[in-house]
């Protein structure tokens, strides 16, 4: 992994993961969860299990919800049933973490371009982003879903750098989940991890930690970004 660029210095692009990060809405994911788990005679959702969960792709994370290996029709069945019953939840629930729209306007005026990177299906992109009335802020959408493989590698973050035109090794990435973080720095990119679903304590005790750990992105803009934001 390469060393993070200097703090202060301006970034060619910044990397967004979306749940967790651009908004607090991990909650709503919980609770399609609990709803589904019941359904289908699942036990809850422990604290340790979500850490293994939070960041991947469904594809990875049913089969371990289960047990056992699901088929293609099955995969499909049960994402589109949680996902479903997470849109349905958020609807018009939805807000921007703290600081995000002021960082977007920093970073639009400085022309840095954003991108957002997810494990989240096409249709829960869509939504979340529509819902945030940010459909239109970010040049490119890197899918998990478009790559060979997801978080904890680095696919993903590689995928939305290149969308931009820019060298990885000159991006931030924001993250809310520490395989999330893992995908980022072995992409090359300098890491600020956003504490809405982990404590700073579960980050830096992961053997790959971010570089910064902040509460938002006001925090973030007052703290390791303030040098970036002081050059608008």
């Amino acid at each position: 992994m390469r060393p993070p660029q200097d703090a202060g210095a301006l970034p060619a692009g910044a990397v967004f993961d979306l749940d967790g990060t651009l908004t607090d809405n991990m909650a709503f994911h919980q609770r399609a969860f609990d709803v589904f788990l019941a359904r289908h005679g699942l036990p809850p959702l422990t604290h340790e299990l979500r850490r293994r969960l939070d960041g991947k792709r469904n594809r990875d994370i049913f089969p371990i919800l289960f047990g056992r290996a699901l088929d293609d029709a099955a995969q499909i069945a049960y994402a589109d049933e949680k996902e479903s019953l997470y849109r349905e939840l958020s609807r018009g629930r939805l807000v921007p973490l703290s600081g995000l729209r002021e960082l977007l306007a920093v970073l639009g005026r400085l022309r840095v371009p954003s991108a957002v990177a997810t494990s989240a299906p096409r249709e829960n992109v869509d939504h979340t982003l529509r819902e945030l009335g940010l459909a239109e802020a970010f040049r490119a959408v890197a899918r998990a879903d478009d790559v060979a493989h997801g978080k904890p590698h680095p696919d993903v973050f590689l995928l939305a750098a290149k969308r931009l035109g820019v060298a990885p090794g000159r991006c931030v990435a924001f993250e809310d989940a520490p395989v999330g973080i893992e995908s980022a720095r072995r992409a090359g990119m300098t890491c600020v991890a956003l504490t809405t679903s982990f404590t700073s304590e579960v980050f830096t005790a992961r053997p790959v930690a971010p570089h910064h750990v902040v509460r938002d992105f006001a925090e973030y803009l007052a703290g390791p970004g303030r040098a970036v934001a002081e050059l608008r």
